[in-house]
């Protein structure tokens, strides 16, 4: 049966067009994805993610039970601080990608991808074994709004928002009234905020956040424009980007996998391995050289040999080209600059390899380095 948020019916209202996604009818646009997606850049655009986990760890061995589950060492996580993590199995592949927020001295909030709860709570479940944890997955308890953009954080204040907050930061606020979890983060590249509040209070947020908005030029935001969105800020996404034969390495995102965290966990041997000595394949950005669209699952080819396969691909509506990222061959002679080529239709078209993001994030997220490859 495919379940319905808290705000199912003010998407209809608004007249969303909706679509099943990982289990949820969901909004994929409202009016044009392209409009949408230019409104989070320029303005402000207010997102349902309703359909995302909430887990709540706690006990006296919750900072123990997450070290042993995640690479990030989260000992190092202080008081309403976030950090991005990953979920690998035994083998370093990764069963899903989260943000763990630490809400106090032994409490723990996991936000998990919407296709992955079940999958998360299986594992967290059978890794707690000798561990005083309790593992509660309050996900039906509450909503999800993400308020993202150049904007964000005017509106937020204008609406009652009292707190300055870096950005991977959660505090308890206020807002309109209404107590709320809100946490500087997000999945567009921009500055603003995702907001967790209970179910009763969802629908009476999300009209005053439009309505507070309106001078801001704030839309509801669908899943479509989202996905354009991260895209462009180079954000992966579970199931395109990230699954259970990809370690957090081979991703490109060995800048958050700490070399020095002495705790043991799941996949650490085959992660530390690949830090030491490489992979055999790396995770690239592309810019299509031609109005072609590389879409997911399309080959790629160097020198008249398959070498890898696009992941992720769309229009970028603030460059006017169409992007992808693609898994190849971990071959030196593919990086920044090089010309590789995408089969579309049983056609080779060709495309130039570019760093990633590909545009600049303005979310304040600081980088150790920039992610792409030079020659």
């Amino acid at each position: 049966m495919t379940k319905e948020t808290f705000l199912h019916d003010k998407h209809v209202q608004l007249g969303a067009k909706m679509v099943d996604f990982a289990g949820w009818h969901m909004p994929v646009q409202y009016t044009s994805i392209i409009e949408e997606h230019k409104t989070v850049r320029e303005n402000v655009g207010l997102f349902d993610v309703s359909h995302m986990g909430e887990v709540f760890v706690s006990g006296k061995d919750a900072l123990e039970f997450l070290n042993k589950i995640v690479p990030q060492d989260i000992s190092k996580l202080n008081y309403e601080k976030a950090v991005y993590c990953q979920l690998p199995n035994k083998n370093g592949g990764l069963i899903d990608d989260l943000i763990i927020y630490k809400l106090g001295i032994l409490e723990y909030l996991v936000i998990c991808n919407a296709s992955r709860i079940d999958e998360d709570l299986n594992w967290m479940v059978r890794n707690s074994r000798g561990f005083d944890v309790k593992i509660e997955n309050l996900s039906h308890e509450y909503s999800l709004l993400a308020v993202q953009g150049p904007k964000a954080d005017t509106l937020m204040r204008k609406m009652g928002l009292d707190t300055h907050q870096d950005s991977f930061t959660i505090k308890p606020a206020k807002i309109s009234g209404i107590k709320v979890l809100a946490s500087r983060t997000g999945y567009t590249g921009e500055d603003g905020y995702e907001v967790l509040v209970e179910n009763l209070h969802s629908e009476f947020l999300w009209d005053e956040i439009l309505k507070q908005g309106e001078e801001f030029g704030i839309k509801p935001i669908g899943l479509g424009a989202r996905d354009t969105l991260r895209l462009e800020a180079a954000l992966h996404l579970y199931g395109n980007d990230l699954d259970e034969n990809t370690t957090p390495i081979e991703a490109g995102l060995s800048w958050s996998v700490p070399k020095d965290k002495v705790e043991d966990y799941n996949g650490k041997e085959v992660i530390m391995e690949q830090i030491k000595n490489g992979t055999s394949k790396k995770l690239i950005g592309l810019k299509m050289l031609d109005k072609s669209i590389a879409r997911h699952e399309y080959e790629v080819y160097f020198k008249g040999e398959k070498v890898g396969h696009i992941t992720s691909g769309a229009p970028s509506p603030m460059l006017g080209a169409n992007i992808a990222l693609a898994y190849v061959k971990n071959d030196k002679e593919i990086c920044t600059g090089s010309t590789v080529q995408v089969m579309i239709r049983e056609k080779l078209h060709d495309a130039e390899v570019v760093k990633r993001p590909f545009i600049e994030k303005r979310n304040k997220i600081k980088r150790e380095r920039a992610e792409g490859e030079a020659c």
